[in-house]
């Protein structure tokens, strides 16, 4: 309730006093207090659903994010597989409700666990959050940099991806918690490598930030990067592990290629003339051998009486040059 005004003792300008009455105090305004229960509520019922585990039908759900994965070990999604299968999904994937399709989901982090429930037909435990584009990758960034499996090349192809995405350098790497310096290393690597070339390799878990940068320096030389890609497509590559293929690419990439061997002049004939001058035949000789050639047109049949009497002519000229080596001897 305003209060009512009081006389108070004033000053007209002339130097006497005069009564003058305050106006009253304005009245405070009130928050109804319906507004702020309601909005206390919807909030405490947001968080509450946000953390809640819901079992949601595989099919529904879509992909989203960036490909924090390069290849597939078989052994150990069976493994996955084998326990999803018998003790159940204990750890729930995180999901955000998909921008345009009402009643779907993108997945933000869990794709394995996905991958494997979808070929087991059993439903996904996951929490649904409502994530934009910013907070999907520092998610799926925050739960990739607790996972102990994740190699060094799929955090930089993680990285590289984001960069690509128009992410700035903050926003990357307090998604990898990292400090600068790393991410440049791993920007480096993963940019040198396409995500297709990376996929054919795989994780590499035994492969370093050391070795992925040589092999990035190495793939600066187109012929380089050109032996080795061709590599990938050979069938023995595949029955390779992921760090054996890592070695071999490495292997091809380092080669020196062969120098072209050095194309020697075809060797000069030699005319053979009679006493007359005229040619009667053309030897040549070169490291295959030694040979003789007659031209038929101008002979007058000297070629076919040579080519009859070869075998005599020439065990008659092989005993004459054994005379001469006994001589010299």
């Amino acid at each position: 309730m305003a209060r009512k005004g009081i006389l108070t003792a004033g000053n007209d300008g002339t130097g006497k006093k005069t009564d003058k009455e305050t106006p009253p105090d304005p009245a405070p305004e009130r928050v109804p207090a319906r507004r702020g229960a309601v909005g206390a509520l919807q909030s405490s019922l947001t968080r509450l659903q946000e953390n809640a585990v819901q079992e949601i039908d595989p099919g529904l759900i879509e992909d989203a994010g960036f490909e924090d994965r390069l290849g597939q070990d078989s052994a150990a999604f069976a493994q996955l597989k084998e326990s999803l299968s018998t003790y159940g999904q204990q750890v729930p994937v995180l999901l955000r409700p998909h921008a345009t399709r009402q009643g779907r989901y993108e997945i933000v982090y869990g794709r394995r666990r996905l991958k494997a429930l979808r070929e087991l037909r059993m439903p996904v435990k996951a929490m649904v959050r409502q994530l934009d584009d910013h907070a999907l990758v520092m998610a799926q960034g925050q739960e990739n940099t607790s996972r102990q499996d994740l190699s060094f090349i799929e955090k930089a192809s993680f990285a590289a991806q984001l960069q690509d995405a128009g992410y700035d350098r903050a926003t990357i790497a307090a998604a990898l918690s990292t400090d600068q310096p790393m991410l440049s290393r791993m920007l480096r690597v993963g940019a040198a490598f396409d995500l297709a070339f990376l996929r054919k390799i795989g994780s590499a878990p035994g492969i370093g930030r050391d070795r992925w940068l040589a092999l990035a320096k190495l793939f600066e030389d187109q012929a380089a990067k050109s032996r080795a890609g061709i590599f990938t497509r050979r069938p023995e590559f595949c029955g390779l592990d992921s760090d054996a293929r890592f070695e071999a690419v490495f292997e091809r990439a380092s080669r020196k290629p062969e120098p072209a061997p050095a194309r020697k002049a075809p060797a000069r004939a030699q005319p053979l003339r009679a006493p007359d001058g005229k040619v009667l035949a053309e030897i040549r000789a070169n490291t295959g051998g030694v040979t003789l050639r007659v031209p038929a047109r101008e002979s007058g049949g000297f070629d076919r009486w040579l080519h009859d009497q070869a075998e005599t002519i020439i065990n008659d000229l092989h005993a004459r040059w054994q005379d001469e080596r006994a001589e010299d001897d």
